[in-house]
This record gives structure tokens, sequence and C-alpha cells, in this order.
């Protein structure tokens, strides 16, 4: 199954007779995918294509039937699909979290917030600059929901939208001294490439940051090979890489594996 020719893919690993597509997005952005699916097309003799999207952006991809599977970091709208019929095969594989950055200075105050609601609100009511990738991705939904529960509408021009990816946008907040909601490992990876920002808040069960495989529910022409790779993702020896991975080059884990997430994550 491919996208429509006006889109090619944005990374191809393998060779093999055995062909999916896959859209996702940091995961891709990040280097993890690529170890992952070149050693699964080695051993699966398959071929992977990935399509890098935000979680939004990728499940709409999988419900016009042009990916086979996605990984996501969406969960409402993951459980969505599941209950709407279209999507299924929804399993855990792993977790970062969501952090809060901004400058050093920290205009807000937010360092000192009792939990991130709390920040988000001394952000706005402090008229400090927020960066938003504004494109529907998981961070982007996991940003709206910290809004409404802050009981804040953002906007005006303190409040800029990037319709673009997780790296980009960050680096926007580097360069303008706003404040930026970022996946761990993106900020992690980054971080000595965005010198102007610093983890300022992080913590609590509302800024947790699993992912979850997901398919269709009538099955698309390299179904077989996704659901491989998925069951794949699931082995103890790719849950162990995933766990150490950014270790050696980073200096300390990116992502936490299914076992220690589901510790942690309701569902």
């Amino acid at each position: 199954m491919t996208p429509s020719a006006a889109r090619q893919p944005d990374a191809v690993w393998g060779s093999g007779p055995n062909v999916f597509t896959l859209a996702t997005g940091s995961p891709g952005e990040l280097g993890l995918l690529e170890a992952l699916a070149t050693d699964f097309a080695r051993t699966h003799n398959a071929t992977v294509r990935w399509f890098k999207a935000g979680s939004g952006q990728a499940m709409k991809l999988l419900q016009e039937r042009k990916v086979d599977m996605v990984l996501a970091h969406a969960p409402p709208a993951e459980r969505k699909a599941v209950a709407d019929g279209w999507a299924t095969g929804r399993s855990l594989i792993g977790s970062n979290e969501f952090w809060v950055v901004g400058p050093a200075e920290d205009p807000a105050g937010i360092a000192t917030a009792t939990d991130v609601v709390e920040a988000f609100k001394r952000i706005q009511d402090r008229g400090a600059k927020f960066v938003s990738r504004g494109d529907n991705s998981g961070t982007h939904q996991k940003e709206s929901e910290v809004w409404r529960a802050a009981g804040r509408t953002p906007g005006g021009a303190a409040y800029v939208v990037t319709k673009d990816f997780m790296t980009a946008s960050m680096r926007r907040a580097n360069d303008e001294g706003g404040y930026f909601l970022t996946d761990s490992s993106t900020f992690i990876a980054e971080r000595r490439n965005m010198p102007k920002l610093k983890l300022l808040f992080r913590g609590g069960e509302m800024l947790l940051n699993p992912y979850h495989t997901l398919y269709l529910t009538q099955p698309s022409t390299g179904a077989g090979t996704a659901r491989q790779f998925g069951a794949y993702l699931a082995t103890e020896r790719v849950q162990a890489v995933m766990r150490d991975f950014g270790r050696t080059q980073q200096g300390e884990a990116m992502y936490n594996d299914a076992a220690a997430t589901a510790k942690v994550v309701k569902d």
C-alpha cells in the first residue's frame, strides 16, 4: 500500500519483497525507527517505507488506507478510532514524557508550578510567548488538553503557531524566547542545538506519553508484514533496544519500554 503519487516516503529501509508502509513522527526523526526498521527488514526480508507525520496526520493516512500501520501517541484519538470500528490492534510499545521547556530566565515562573496546568496558566496570564505546533499531532493534542484543563484559550501575538514538526518548532522557541511542549526524547537529542532552552517543568500523569500501534480493521495490502513488525516491536530483544536507545550518544535513555510504561499508564 502506497500513499498517493504526490508524496514519496521520507525514508525506505530494506529491499525485500515483504513491503509495508508506516506513519509516525518523532521516532522517525530521532533515529529509533531507522534502527528497528533496518533490523526488521534484514530479519524478515522486508521493505519498510516511512511517512513522516504527527499522530493526527498519521491516523488520517491510515483511515484513508494510504499506510498500513501507525505508531501513534494520541490515546484519546486512538481509542476513538478503535471504538468507531475502522482501526484495530492498539498495542502499547513504549513511551517517553512530555516536558515544558523555555528560556532559562523563566519569565512566567513555571519551574515552581505545582503541576503542568498551573504552568500553562502562568504562561498565559503573564503574557509569555508560547510556541505551538498547531498541527493536530499527538503533541498538539496534548497541549490542547492542558489548555482546556487550565481553562485558557491560547491566542494573540504571544501564541506562535508553526504548523511544523517537533525539532523545527522547538528551534522557533529557542530562537524567539518562547516556551514549548516537547517530547522528552527530542529535547534530549537536540538540547545541544538549543542553547537558550532549559527544561523547566516535568512530571505528573498528564505528561506521560505512551506510543501504540494501530492497523486497519479491513486489512490493507501490507497488513500482514505490518502486523509482523508490530509483533517484532513487542519482543524482549527489541524492547531492550528501545529502553537503551540514546544512552551511548546522548548520555541517557530516550524511551521507556512497554513493561515500565504499563506500570504508570492506565491504557
